[in-house]
């Protein structure tokens, strides 16, 4: 049976991974903030959520890999949770290959889709320019992810993050804090780092590199594309949400653009260690599905959502007390800083509002039910959108922020719908046979 301090067991290694990947985002803002300008933070900004695009587009791979690989190990199919492993590394390299292919274009777009500045855009080119070259190891790492958090392999997961990431803020930090490079050198510190972590995470899985099941069953194959396919539309709808933030602040001015820049790295935070308990939901709602155990899963999300829900109060009271002086002590620029501490209190309502979204996600992913987390994902953004228009032409930034706070209640709220149904899907063990 579940209990809280397997859970804990499971989770401190990924909060620790979690904390050292938000950390560099962090990091990165910091550097920009003491010795860059509002238009440095604002060209990271506007490159950051390009990225998000660019790889968390195609963050199916580790989803689904975790989903796929955890119902293989309920179901004891260890050749399988091989096969899972092998075949998103060929997918994911094949797809990082393209995004190089298609570098122009990336770009082309996604300035053209933000109304910024003509400076911030120069510097944004240059941040993309250099860390696509990352694409093809970043996208293989997503898929190496994956099967260790499906197996449960938190801890080998926190050595990777740990490596991926100091090295990134180290790389990022002499690039531009030394060197002067600015964005440019944030992007291509992050791509460097993004291949040596690839090498430690084939190192690390080498195992299940071994024998694997067969790679071209048809029933498999169409299982994994039909669930990357649905988590991808999925994933897009929230991204959009995100670039919408972004852009929304954008528009309000430079200052609410680089100031929701500063807050967003607090969100960030939070979200990346609040998500531990949605990947362990996710690899024990798996491992549930996988042994048609209805009990094994709602105790699954009741035990990790207990946990998140503590965690998430903890936040954003932390938020609230240390916040303030934490922006006044690494953001220069006068203007960013005042809107950031203007709206830290919105920021602080994040992390409690956002673990029921979170935790839900972590369940249906696990479980695979692609349609579920599309559908809710669809509806909840194209909500959020029409709130942002509505409030931010009247209230300028407090739209903004009191939009966006609401797209974490949309979110829970659409997938909860799904969740009755979830459950009467997955027969009892003992009605098996």
């Amino acid at each position: 049976m579940l209990t809280r301090t397997r859970v804990l067991g499971l989770a401190w290694p990924i909060v620790l991974a979690q904390m050292a990947t938000a950390f560099t985002g962090v990091v990165d803002t910091a550097v920009m903030g003491s010795v860059g300008t509002r238009d440095d933070l604002g060209a990271v900004a506007v490159a950051s959520v390009t990225f998000s695009f660019v790889y968390w587009g195609f963050g199916f791979l580790r989803m689904a890999t975790t989903g796929l690989t955890a119902q293989a190990e309920g179901a004891g199919q260890v050749a399988e949770s091989r096969a899972v492993l092998v075949r998103s590394l060929l997918v994911a390299g094949a797809l990082g290959l393209g995004c190089m292919v298609m570098l122009p274009v990336i770009e082309a777009v996604a300035l053209g889709l933000f109304q910024a500045t003509e400076p911030v855009e120069a510097l944004a080119g240059g941040y993309i320019r250099a860390r696509i070259w990352g694409a093809p190891a970043a996208l293989m790492g997503f898929g190496i992810t994956g099967w260790l958090l499906g197996r449960g392999r938190t801890r080998e997961l926190l050595l990777l993050q740990v490596v991926l990431n100091g090295v990134n803020a180290g790389l990022d930090s002499a690039f531009v804090g030394v060197l002067g490079h600015g964005p440019a050198g944030i992007g291509m510190g992050t791509a460097m780092a993004e291949w040596l972590a690839l090498g430690l995470g084939l190192w690390l899985v080498r195992d299940g590199l071994r024998a694997p099941g067969p790679l071209w069953d048809r029933d498999r194959l169409v299982a994994m594309f039909t669930a990357n396919r649905d988590i991808l539309v999925r994933t897009l709808a929230l991204l959009t949400g995100f670039a919408w933030f972004v852009n929304a602040g954008a528009l309000v001015g430079p200052d609410a653009l680089a100031g929701n820049q500063v807050l967003l790295q607090l969100v960030t935070v939070a979200a990346f260690v609040l998500d531990a308990f949605a990947f362990v939901a996710e690899k024990e709602a798996g491992e549930a599905v996988g042994a048609r155990d209805r009990a094994r899963l709602a105790r699954a999300i009741r035990v990790t959502s207990e946990l998140a829900l503590v965690s998430g109060a903890l936040f954003s009271l932390a938020f609230l007390v240390v916040g303030g002086p934490l922006i006044g002590r690494f953001v220069a620029d006068v203007g960013a800083r005042e809107a950031a501490l203007a709206y830290l209190p919105f920021c602080a309502a994040v992390p409690l509002l956002g673990v029921p979204a979170f935790q839900l996600d972590g369940v249906f992913l696990g479980a695979t039910r692609g349609r579920a987390l599309r559908n809710a994902a669809m509806v909840s953004t194209v909500i959020y959108v029409a709130l942002d228009l509505a409030l931010r032409s009247r209230f300028g930034n407090t739209g903004v922020w009191t939009a966006f706070l609401a797209m974490y209640v949309l979110r829970a709220g659409t997938l909860a719908t799904g969740l009755p149904a979830l459950l009467s899907s997955v027969r009892p063990a003992q009605e098996l046979g």
